[in-house]
């Protein structure tokens, strides 16, 4: 039986398959800043993409976008922050999610662009 940490694993390993099929520039995952993690850091023309990838194995429970909680939004635009400090970066930044839903030897993957905006 798979864990849900390698279905993550190979979620985020899908997802950045996706992004890099789209033209994107991926230059980080799974980046730390303290106990804080962005999934991957990527540019997408001008524009910076925090993408926070969510998967599920099933369709017994929640989609994974549900998981993505006002919580999670506040960790992962401080996440972001930290990095567009420590790098001085001076680009649009966009926050996308992906998600992955395996059903036995398949899976549907999803990419919202725009999943959600920094509150002020």
């Amino acid at each position: 039986m798979v864990s849900t940490r390698e279905i993550g694993e190979i979620a985020e390993g899908l997802a950045q398959q996706h992004l890099l099929k789209f033209g994107y520039d991926i230059k980080e995952t799974n980046w730390y800043h303290g106990h804080l993690e962005l999934d991957i850091i990527a540019q997408d023309g001008n524009e910076l993409v925090i993408v926070e990838v969510k998967s599920r194995s099933g369709i017994r429970y929640e989609h994974p976008s549900e998981a993505v909680t006002n919580s999670k939004i506040k960790r992962i635009v401080e996440a972001a922050d930290a990095y567009i400090l420590e790098n001085d970066i001076d680009l649009e930044t966009r926050f996308d999610v992906i998600t992955v839903i395996f059903i036995q030897q398949k899976y549907e993957l999803e990419h919202f662009k725009d999943a959600f905006y920094p509150t002020l």
